[in-house]
């Protein structure tokens, strides 16, 4: 997991499939190897209405290269805010812990 971008309206984080999580411990003492994420994503939190929206599969892919354009063009945090305010619509899920 990886934080790409916090302001006061919105939180970006990026969830990598290569992190690698340390295994579990079982009831014998033996290793088992912990759930991992299959594919990348990335969790858009709008704080200002207290929801966040995860991206997977092709809307991951698309927002990926929102993010190699804005490393290629340096953007102004106005056009950050306002690319990640279109996403807003999807955010139904309220946000209970962060």
């Amino acid at each position: 997991m990886q934080m790409l971008y916090d302001s006061e309206s919105f939180v970006v984080v990026h969830m990598r499939p290569d992190a690698v999580e340390p295994a579990a411990t079982t009831a014998d003492g033996s290793a088992a190897p912990l759930a991992q994420l299959v594919r990348h994503g990335f969790e858009i939190v709008d704080k200002r209405s207290g929801k966040e929206v995860y991206l997977d599969g092709s809307w991951a892919e698309m927002f990926q290269q929102q993010i190699l354009a804005w490393q290629r063009n340096t953007p102004t945090q106005e056009e950050v805010e306002e690319t990640l305010d279109r996403y807003t619509g999807l955010a139904q899920n309220p946000v209970v812990v962060h």
